[in-house]
């Protein structure tokens, strides 16, 4: 084999494994969420797949001619591709949720065409070694330039793809192109096109891919969303990401605020003193709540951090929302840009990125909570949107990190308790928080120490929230 193509052929093949492991990650978020846990298994399983296909391929190239078995596994693992769509699309509703869900569809899905396409190494490491006295720069050599494969593949998804197109057509465009380099690779080996059969396998393949129907309505660098009507009221939206509702809007009343914990939310702005208020939002969704307090608070400020561009056209076009000249929306993580505001400057911060099993454990921190403190006025209040249950380990934690930064913590629990995972609202500040009516919406925790007893403070260096999250 030509010392080019050998090249080219590991590259394209370890490339394709890691497009694949990438974009695992977002085809499976609406069914188990996205979390530690999840890139973990993904990358767990995938690293399974290529040990083993490199393990079997190396044999199978002492064993058979490895120039016939290069196009079958190309188009092979072009198919497999195609399939993992199907299977995700099929089985991930029906799944369930924890490690052994994210690992079994992982497995399913990922498995097989990483073992597949990973056998390509050993095969052309077999066709290019000539003489015993330069194995080791062969091997070398091809070791490097699938590790460069991988390395293009991880940065061209991360950094384009995604970006750029959905995840589907991504996924069908790969296969399809593995698909004909291996039908290429098997003419030139054989000198004649690839049989009747394997090409309807093919064509089957493909169809199967084609068939699977993704849940996203849209998609964006971070989420797989919709946008849905409620069946009984259409003047209802709501806003899904992933596996969560992340906000819901009456057209018709935006103020009538449809969600428990956003009305809790702006129930602690509203126990302000009279007046405009400047409030700072660490997560956008819908952009419900910086509607709600530029409406019922005019003069008042808002400047909203929210990661993901896609979701304030998403507010705007489907859900409602006006951008007001006093709210300033700032595209970023808000632990790199809530230092650009000047100390003393806020009267409200509103934490409300965290949902379900996503949670950006950065946010978490005392470290973060030195910020938060630094942008409020004296009597200035954090308020903070947190879901757990069960066990409630990262509420808690949570709470035992904010008693560690605040003189004063409230909690607002469901009323009876928390059971199964819901909303619960955190409110810390350097004064006392006088109780305001929650109209049902929940109830006042009242001994937040004992609340906070069994929690540990969470710092940059050890925030393990994604384990905290899967004890309930």
């Amino acid at each position: 084999m030509p010392l080019g193509l050998a090249r080219v052929l590991v590259f394209a093949s370890s490339a394709a494994v890691l497009v694949l492991e990438i974009l695992a990650g977002r085809l499976m978020a609406p069914y188990v969420g996205v979390s530690l846990e999840t890139f973990t298994g993904i990358i767990g399983v995938v690293l399974a797949g290529i040990a083993l296909g490199t393990a079997l391929g190396g044999q199978a190239a002492d064993r058979f001619d490895p120039a016939s078995l290069l196009g079958p596994a190309f188009i092979v693992g072009g198919a497999l591709s195609w399939w993992s769509l199907w299977v995700v699309f099929t089985l991930g509703p029906e799944i369930g949720r924890g490690p052994a869900a994210i690992l079994g569809l992982s497995f399913l899905g990922f498995f097989a065409p990483a073992a597949v396409l990973s056998a390509v190494s050993p095969l052309v490491a077999k066709l290019r070694l000539q003489d015993l006295s330069e194995t080791g720069a062969v091997v070398g050599s091809l070791s490097a330039w699938g590790t460069g494969g991988a390395l293009f593949g991880v940065f061209v998804t991360g950094f384009v793809l995604v970006a750029a197109w959905p995840t589907k057509p991504i996924v069908l465009v790969l296969g399809a192109s593995l698909v004909v380099a291996g039908a290429a690779l098997t003419g030139w080996h054989r000198r004649r096109p690839p049989s009747i059969a394997a090409a309807l396998v093919v064509l089957v393949s493909f169809g199967v891919g084609l068939s699977g129907t993704s849940p996203c309505g849209f998609e964006s660098a971070y989420f797989c969303g919709q946008v849905i009507d409620d069946a009984d009221d259409p003047d209802v939206r709501y806003l899904v990401l992933d596996d969560l509702v992340h906000a819901a809007v009456d057209l018709a009343d935006p103020d009538a605020l449809q969600l428990r914990y956003v009305r809790l939310l702006a129930a602690a702005i509203d126990a302000r003193p009279a007046g405009a208020v400047d409030v700072a939002h660490v997560g956008g969704g819908g952009f419900t709540l910086p509607g709600y307090v530029a409406r019922s608070r005019p003069g008042s400020t808002n400047t909203v951090f929210e990661i993901d561009d896609v979701l304030l056209d998403v507010a705007r076009d489907e859900l409602g929302y006006v951008l007001d000249d006093q709210t300033t929306v700032v595209i970023g993580d808000a632990r790199l840009h809530l230092g650009d505001l000047e100390p003393a400057s806020h009267d409200v911060v509103v934490g409300d990125a965290f949902g379900g099993a996503a949670v950006p454990w950065h946010l978490t921190t005392v470290e973060f909570l030195d910020e938060v403190a630094r942008v409020l006025r004296p009597g200035g209040v954090y308020v903070l949107n947190v879901i757990d249950g069960g066990d409630n380990d990262f509420a808690e934690w949570q709470a035992r990190t904010l008693l560690d930064r605040f003189e004063h913590v409230e909690v607002i629990a469901p009323v009876g308790g928390v059971g199964q995972p819901t909303n619960q609202i955190l409110l810390a500040s350097d004064e006392p928080i006088e109780w305001f009516p929650l109209d049902g919406d929940g109830e006042w925790v009242g001994d937040v120490a004992a609340f906070a007893a069994n929690g540990r403070v969470l710092t940059d260096d050890y925030a393990p929230v994604d384990q905290l999250l899967t004890s309930r």
